[in-house]
């Protein structure tokens, strides 16, 4: 009966005796391959997560440590040195003196040339005066400093008192002129041109705290803006000075359950990583119950948390 079947398969197909041997050996192959996986396959072991949770477990905490281990160190690093207080006169410290008394060397230099050009300080208001000394140091001194408050109203020409009457035609002022005194303004609605009022911002930098401002959605505090490119810290010392945050008036904030992902990237806080992080957070648990619920994402750590937690919400 095989026989007869080959027979009738060479017929039909026109083979020769070579290529009938050949096709049948074709058939077997195929044949093998599709049954393979029924003779071969063997049920699996059921998965167990138990071994692979403990090492994604170490993997964290040795994230974490390391983390710690590095904020520790940065920190560290950054930490202003006490101030060390004492009675002193400006015109007899030297650059490391001064950043005893917590200045920073650049300014510390500059009181110096300033010295060499112009001579001795005579008062407290003129050492006041130099460009960049934050007025909060300055105030800190105030008790310290060895010189009289304001600068005598008379010259001294060996050792006496300079009392000669003044040239009749010297010019005569009616009225005595007005001191123009920067009033503090609102951060959160002040202009390029109140900005620019403060010494050391220029239209740059201007522009750059108006554009952080907005982007965030606002200052909830004043000390943000030490957070702005390209400030240096006298200038921040003057923004804090001059400027204030109104009461009650807090920043724009996002809603955690209709924010889209590219509103919540585009803030600086949060940025590309932690709003995949938050959208996928919502998409896997549901809605937010509270800011609070964002500390339970790991890539979220307490000093992220506390800079977003202002200008985010539930409702």
């Amino acid at each position: 009966m095989l026989n007869r079947l080959l027979r009738q398969i060479r017929d039909y197909f026109n083979f020769s005796q070579r290529e009938l041997n050949g096709f049948l050996i074709l058939i077997l192959a195929m044949a093998v391959f599709i049954a393979a996986p029924f003779l071969l396959y063997q049920e699996d072991e059921p998965y167990d997560p138990t071994t692979d949770q403990k090492i994604l477990d170490s993997l964290v905490i040795q994230l974490d440590t390391k983390a710690a281990h590095v904020a520790e160190e940065r920190a560290n690093r950054y930490r202003k040195k006490p101030i060390k207080l004492y009675r002193f006169n400006p015109n007899q410290l030297n650059v490391a003196q001064w950043q005893e008394l917590g200045l920073n060397k650049y300014i510390a230099q500059r009181i110096l040339n300033y010295r060499a050009k112009a001579g001795d300080f005579k008062s407290k208001a003129q050492l006041q005066k130099i460009y960049g000394l934050p007025d909060s140091l300055f105030q800190l001194w105030y008790p310290y400093i060895d010189l009289p408050e304001e600068s005598a109203g008379y010259a001294k020409r060996d050792g006496e008192s300079f009392s000669g009457s003044f040239p009749e035609n010297r010019p005569k002022t009616e009225y005595a002129r007005k001191r123009w005194e920067l009033q503090p303004f609102d951060l959160n609605t002040a202009d390029t041109t109140q900005l620019k009022q403060i010494r050391g911002i220029g239209s740059k930098l201007s522009q750059r705290i108006v554009k952080f401002r907005d982007k965030m959605g606002g200052f909830h505090s004043v000390n943000q803006v030490a957070e702005v490119y390209g400030l240096a810290p006298e200038v921040i010392d003057s923004v804090r000075k001059y400027t204030f945050i109104a009461q009650g008036a807090g920043p724009q904030k996002l809603n955690l359950n209709t924010a889209t992902f590219d509103q919540l990237r585009q803030h600086p806080y949060i940025g590309f990583n932690l709003a995949k992080a938050i959208i996928n957070y919502r998409t896997q648990h549901g809605a937010y119950g509270s800011v609070e619920d964002l500390r339970k994402i790991k890539l979220i750590d307490e000093a992220a948390f506390q800079k977003m937690q202002p200008y985010l919400t539930v409702q």
